[in-house]
């Protein structure tokens, strides 16, 4: 049940908020106005601020020093992870569901950070294009799916992409 602080002061105007002290007895008619008191520390203290920044360069050189996973490995991940996107692209497509697109964008920027190919930070990879590009248009030919007249969506792009899931599910079972 929805309480409302409501009651009249001496002048018998009506003031409504979250903190009164009655003074007598428990009855309203006489309650005086408090300003609410917080007891919570600042958001932001000089010395949480001070620990935030000293972390950041510690994440940084712990990210940098991560070794990335063995690129030998690459085609079969990437065929997994394509295995897994694409029945759930598919199904969003049938459903005519374009919030699962940013979703999908997301992971596919995360398996790609993951093994360093977002940026081309990862040369290892430079002998998987079909993989790197399968991956990364995977999001993008399920939108054009979706909106056939879409800016980015290029008559070539739907096939290309099936050859290159297809070259990368090849050369993945030949590891």
């Amino acid at each position: 049940m929805r309480q409302r602080a409501l009651c009249r002061g001496d002048a018998g105007v009506a003031r409504r908020g979250a903190a009164f002290h009655e003074h007598t007895h428990g009855y309203a008619a006489t309650a005086k106005w408090e300003p609410m008191q917080y007891n919570r520390a600042p958001i932001f203290s000089r010395f949480s601020l001070l620990r935030s920044f000293a972390a950041v360069p510690l994440a940084l050189a712990a990210t940098l020093a991560a070794a990335q996973p063995d690129p030998s490995g690459f085609p079969l991940e990437a065929v997994g992870y394509l295995n897994e996107e694409l029945p759930r692209m598919e199904a969003a497509i049938a459903a005519r569901d374009r919030s699962f697109f940013h979703g999908a964008t997301a992971r596919v920027v995360q398996f790609s950070e993951r093994w360093g190919f977002k940026a081309q930070a990862n040369p290892d990879l430079a002998k998987y294009p079909m993989c790197t590009e399968a991956v990364m248009d995977y999001a993008v030919v399920g939108m054009c799916k979706l909106n056939p007249s879409g800016d980015v969506c290029e008559p070539g792009l739907a096939p290309r992409f099936e050859a290159n899931v297809q070259r990368c599910r090849e050369l993945a079972a030949r590891k």
